[in-house]
């Protein structure tokens, strides 16, 4: 397995902390450690306003080694989205829990996915694929 993928939607949030680019900028610096990743860059938030839209919020991430994490808000709606992948396990209720204390979510839905079941890590694994690709291959050839 490649890794873990956390997919989180969060209602009724709090609509302020929601709006605070700075807030979710803090959320997004912390997060790392939280769950036992390291940051390799400081996190980026952007606000999102379409004149007339209420859909409008804030979307930020930060690269971890690992993969990365992202948040996507909806101040109006009180809702908002978390997606942490990684290729390292992390604790998922760690996640979970901090993103739910963070933004006062009353309610959220989650799955956790297990992404490239069939990706090697390991170069001896990944070396017996490739070779038995390989020899699938050659053997189809001569078959010819």
């Amino acid at each position: 397995m490649y890794g873990p993928h956390l997919l989180l939607e969060g209602y009724n949030c709090n609509a302020e902390l929601l709006a605070d680019m700075g807030f979710v900028y803090r959320v997004l610096d912390m997060y790392p450690e939280r769950i036992k990743m390291r940051k390799i860059m400081p996190p980026h938030v952007q606000k999102y306003l379409d004149p007339g839209d209420p859909s409008w919020g804030l979307s930020g991430f930060v690269l971890i080694a690992e993969s990365h994490i992202a948040i996507h808000t909806y101040p109006e709606k009180g809702f908002a989205t978390l997606d942490v992948f990684s290729c390292k396990d992390f604790d998922e209720n760690a996640a979970t829990e901090f993103f739910l204390e963070m933004f006062e979510v009353e309610r959220f839905h989650y799955r956790l996915y297990k992404r490239g079941k069939d990706y090697p890590k390991d170069i001896k694994k990944s070396l017996k694929v490739v070779s038995s690709e390989r020899a699938k291959i050659s053997a189809a050839a001569h078959a010819r």
